[in-house]
């Protein structure tokens, strides 16, 4: 670690990056934003990681949630709202069903670049760069959009303070006040087709708070149900934005990327020796891995040994996406692997990215019936190992989007059409996200 700077991983394969035509221009770009103001502070990455801790022997629970890509033409207060909201929904379900308390983790102010399985991409005869994440280039299939430009990632950091902005004003300004979150919930299960069913949850969930307020602790007088502790995350995909926010905390000398609390390293870009886990070795920010079905029992265990060489709890958190028919034969080796291993790690689910599949219509889709099949098979494997399922991480909006099928609403291939604004994955929209978040409050009550 003495040799590590935030430049070391020049020096490795660093895959799924952009090239730029203008180097002058990206190095001027990375040298402006050196100056910039962090996004997050030292000292809240620090109560991050102490509440991940709390995740790995099931004291806890994580909840990450939030856009697969943000773009810039969706740039609105309303929908920063919206999913705010549906996530703060979702934790007090979680909340009351885990029975301990919920991290909230948003994939927000910053999640702007997306690793692609071919760097290009055809239409109509022409062959140009595949859209990145607007963080890179734009979506628009023109040659000028899809060349990378550097200046976009001082537009998506500027994006990124202006949504962090808003966040800390809903989760400290009362908006996230229980009694409030509760209520919506109580709106949600009115209009549900399953009420009867989400509707005891809802109802116990009121008779606890009811009964905090019988005891005289309620919003006016606790700080713990008027506000609550939202932290943000990205992948760390796109390393010159990234390094150009690694700083030393002035108080322990420890090198942060204050572009987010927490980062995630890919299922793409996780190779050992590559630049991605060379950067991430050296910043003491909780570290997520994405674990997918091709994931080497060999080299797991290295690579979470060079991220997290104290074994710290808190530190890593493995995010587990094997797709719903892979999870029951895949997953339970590798968490044998870790158990055996000593590892101090949070489990988490991703139900999406193993379930993605094209609609008949012709839209990239994800069934809902999957994602929940899933996610109730991570649960049970963690059960029948005397493991401790640590969390959930999903793609979502609080718009009311027709991206995924399935749900309460009944989305159909025929409804993809009608609100597909995707810029990349399809995302839960608002119904289909707490409906989630009741179907597994039974699973972590038995748990």
């Amino acid at each position: 670690m003495k040799k590590w700077n935030p430049k070391s991983w020049q020096k490795k394969i660093a895959l799924h990056q952009p090239v730029y035509k203008d180097t002058i221009e990206l190095k001027k770009t990375i040298g402006k934003m050196s100056n910039f103001p962090p996004l997050v502070f030292a000292g809240e990455v620090r109560n991050l990681k102490n509440e991940l801790a709390k995740c790995v022997n099931g004291d806890g629970f994580l909840l990450q949630a939030g856009d697969c890509a943000e773009s810039f033409a969706e740039f609105h207060p309303n929908n920063i709202r919206d999913t705010f909201r549906v996530i703060m929904q979702m934790s007090v379900i979680l909340t009351f069903a885990a029975g301990v308390p919920v991290t909230k983790v948003g994939r927000l102010a910053g999640q702007f670049a997306k690793p692609r399985s071919s760097p290009t991409e055809k239409k109509k005869g022409q062959e140009l760069d595949s859209y990145l994440g607007d963080m890179i280039n734009a979506i628009e299939f023109t040659k000028e959009g899809r060349t990378p430009d550097p200046k976009r990632m001082i537009d998506a950091y500027f994006q990124s303070a202006s949504t962090q902005n808003l966040l800390r004003a809903f989760a400290n300004g009362g908006y996230a006040d229980l009694s409030y979150v509760q209520n919506w919930n109580l709106d949600f299960v009115k209009n549900s087709s399953q009420g009867s069913a989400y509707k005891k949850i809802a109802n116990r969930i009121t008779e606890s708070l009811n009964f905090m307020n019988a005891f005289g602790i309620n919003s006016t007088n606790s700080k713990q149900i008027y506000e609550t502790d939202f932290y943000i995350s990205h992948e760390a995909l796109l390393l010159p934005y990234e390094t150009s926010f690694a700083r030393i905390d002035s108080t322990t000398g420890d090198w942060y990327d204050v572009s987010a609390h927490m980062l995630w390293i890919g299922d793409r870009t996780k190779q050992l020796d590559g630049a991605h886990v060379e950067f991430c070795k050296g910043i003491s920010n909780p570290i997520g891995i994405k674990i997918g079905p091709k994931t080497n029992l060999d080299e797991l265990p290295k690579l979470i040994e060079v991220i997290n060489p104290q074994n710290v709890p808190g530190k890593i958190v493995l995010i587990v996406r094997m797709g719903q028919e892979n999870i029951k034969k895949i997953f339970p080796p590798i968490l044998k692997t870790v158990t055996k291993n000593g590892f101090n790690v949070v489990w988490s689910s991703d139900p999406m990215h193993g379930n993605t599949e094209k609609s008949n219509s012709g839209y990239k889709t994800r069934n809902f019936l999957n994602v929940i099949s899933e996610v109730k098979h991570f649960f049970e494997i963690h059960r029948s190992e005397g493991t401790k399922a640590g969390g959930i991480h999903i793609e979502m909006t609080g718009q009311n989007v027709t991206e995924c099928l399935g749900g309460m609403q009944k989305i159909s291939d025929e409804d993809l059409g009608n609100r597909y604004h995707t810029h990349c994955d399809p995302r839960l929209n608002a119904s289909q996200s707490i409906e989630l978040a009741f179907l597994l409050a039974s699973s972590l009550k038995d748990f």
